[in-house]
């Protein structure tokens, strides 16, 4: 399987500044266990994978080590 995977410098508008992140547009989700492997292999502080849903886009973001509950993150900017 191959997939389209893109290493992205995010908070920055310039090259090699803020924090690595790689991002991984899929057009349906795959296993978990797979997103969760993808992350590891990049041992970035993010893996983010996102498909389309309805007008937007749904994401899960992934560390090399776990999801993360991005419910929690959304709740507490809220605050």
């Amino acid at each position: 399987m191959k997939l389209p995977l893109y290493q992205i410098d995010a908070f920055t508008s310039e090259v090699f500044k803020g924090n690595p992140a790689a991002v991984v547009p899929l057009d349906t989700w795959i296993a978990d266990g797979l997103m969760q492997k993808i992350a590891a292999e990049n041992n970035l502080s993010e893996t983010a994978f996102f498909v389309p849903e309805g007008d937007g886009y749904r994401l899960r973001w992934f560390t090399p080590v776990a999801e993360v509950d991005m419910w929690w993150y959304l709740k507490m900017k809220r605050q």
